[in-house]
């Protein structure tokens, strides 16, 4: 076993131990210090990068406030924007909006943007490829959108939430009001409207669909084309599918609610699931829960499937191939799960994550409960019973051959590997397994007493207080991996290396 302690009030750079494996392998750690636990750090503001391995924090000095990247300090302000801290996808730069004196203004990576009255609610927001960089702000009453540095024309509205980038990072849009008209802006404006609604790029950022209401009516507008005008559109709809070519949305007329996909109207229904019509990953398939009367139903491509008394909210999922479709339903105060049409058998209750499918698209795998027993049903054959299965703690490996979920077993915490219970411990971190993406290594965190641990294989190593909130173990490769950690006070990045005997 490892120890990772503090030496002289820092970590080590770099602290090594080999640690033997159950299954004939062998772990090297190493740590990274990311420095002290500053007095007055506000733990709330704490966000870990995508990557996990960079974390952020507002640090309260007297009357000012700084943010602190790793060990990195910045410049004081008066204040740092509450939910403001952010860091772009590739973990590479960091941005919030600071406050100094009665002016707001946006720092990225250190550097100051232009001074405001004010800077929009849910900014600044990164590009999806971290090279961009966009919020919204107040001047003297009107408001501008800022991307890169570069201002907008002064509107007297803006749109709710963040100014949203194209997939691709090369196009924004948002909604923006002159008098009592709204626009929805990208490279010319779009309108007018009476009302802007949800806005949507596809995948490869070519094409724009927003909902907008004129003459009292909501409509879909596709690429400037204005669709059929209705009663409502569902929340954060119209939606893309993953290839881009098709759109999607549910929408009210009278007392009614139907699905519309490509400009086609399904039949009309006394509801619709609120999580509306979902594509396949391919993008050829497309299905929606629904209600007539008091029965619920999923609708595949226009086929109505079996009637029930209900069906779970948000578990209707799509096999990675999409071939294959599957989701929860209720019948006779009994849950369920129906495959590709088929019910399966009765319980009482399904894991509220609802149903996964393997990488493959060939395995289906879910967690049930009978009694006051939890048992995870993979492909129809029913595992080995235990007092709770962790919530959202189902994998599959990426290859799809193997299985992993966290349980709740006699008071004790156990992981489960392909149906073999690991070594039973005080407490495992929430979320699933991390698989290493060749599938053959699953790592978790384990608690026992007052230490927490990485476990790999059924051997434990890097002991620590505890692991920051909100980081998770990441693969590296198919036999490295890394995680945020803290001891008295402490931050690290552990890194562990498995090697074979």
């Amino acid at each position: 076993m490892n120890h990772l302690r503090p030496t002289l009030g820092l970590l080590l750079a770099a602290l090594t131990t080999w640690t033997p494996a159950e299954a004939g392998t062998k772990l090297f750690t190493a740590a990274v210090s990311l420095g002290r636990v500053r007095r007055g750090t506000i733990g709330s503001t704490l966000v870990i990068s995508p990557d996990s391995r960079r974390l952020a924090y507002v640090l309260q000095s007297g009357d000012k406030q700084r943010v602190c990247v790793n060990q990195l300090r910045g410049e004081p302000y008066d204040g740092i924007g509450k939910g403001s801290l952010t860091f772009s996808p590739d973990g590479k730069h960091v941005a919030y909006m600071a406050a100094r004196g009665n002016q707001r203004l946006v720092v990225v990576d250190g550097a100051e943007g232009k001074a405001y009255d004010g800077i929009g609610t849910g900014c600044p927001v990164f590009s999806p490829d971290a090279t961009r960089v966009a919020y919204w702000a107040t001047r003297g009453g009107k408001r501008v959108v800022v991307v890169d540095g570069v201002e907008s024309q002064a509107w007297d509205a803006v749109a709710a939430g963040p100014p949203q980038f194209s997939a691709d990072g090369r196009r924004v849009a948002y909604g923006a009001r002159r008098g009592d008209q709204w626009f929805v802006v990208s490279e010319q404006p779009s309108g007018p409207y009476e009302a802007i609604g949800h806005i949507a790029w596809s995948p490869d950022g070519k094409r724009i669909a927003f909902a907008a209401r004129r003459g009292g009516n909501w409509l879909v507008v596709v690429d400037g084309a204005e669709g059929k005008p209705c009663d409502g559109i569902g929340e954060g709809f119209p939606r893309f599918s993953p290839d881009g070519r098709r759109v999607a949305y549910y929408a009210q007329r009278g007392d009614k609610w139907l699905v519309v996909a490509d400009g086609t109207e399904s039949k009309p229904y006394d509801g619709i699931a609120a999580s509306g019509p979902i594509f396949s990953p391919d993008g050829k398939r497309v299905a929606f829960a629904a209600r007539r009367g008091a029965k619920h139903l999923v609708v595949v491509d226009g086929a109505e499937g079996g009637e029930f008394d209900g069906t779970g909210a948000g578990t209707l999922r799509f096999s990675p191939d999409g071939g294959r479709l599957a989701y929860v339903a209720t019948r006779g105060g009994k849950h369920l799960v129906v495959t590709d049409g088929s019910a399966g058998k009765p319980y009482d209750a399904i894991g509220g994550a609802g149903p996964l499918f393997s990488p493959d698209g060939k395995r289906l795998a879910y967690a049930a409960q009978r009694a006051d027993q939890w048992l995870v049903v993979v492909d129809g054959t029913e595992g080995k019973p235990c007092d709770a299965v962790g919530r959202g703690s189902l994998a599959f490996s990426p290859d799809g051959t193997r299985l992993a979920y966290t349980a709740q077993r006699d008071g004790k915490a156990l992981a489960v590997l392909d149906g073999a219970p690991s070594r039973a411990c005080d407490a495992i971190a929430a979320g699933p397994i991390a698989f290493s993406p060749d599938g053959r290594h699953a790592a978790w965190q384990a608690q026992r007493g007052d230490d927490w641990y990485i476990v790999v294989d059924g051997a434990q190593c890097a002991q620590s207080d505890g692991f920051v909130r909100g980081s998770r173990l990441v693969f590296d490769s198919p036999t490295s991996l890394h995680a945020l950690a803290h001891r008295t006070r402490h931050l690290f990045r552990v890194h562990v290396e498995i090697t074979a005997e």
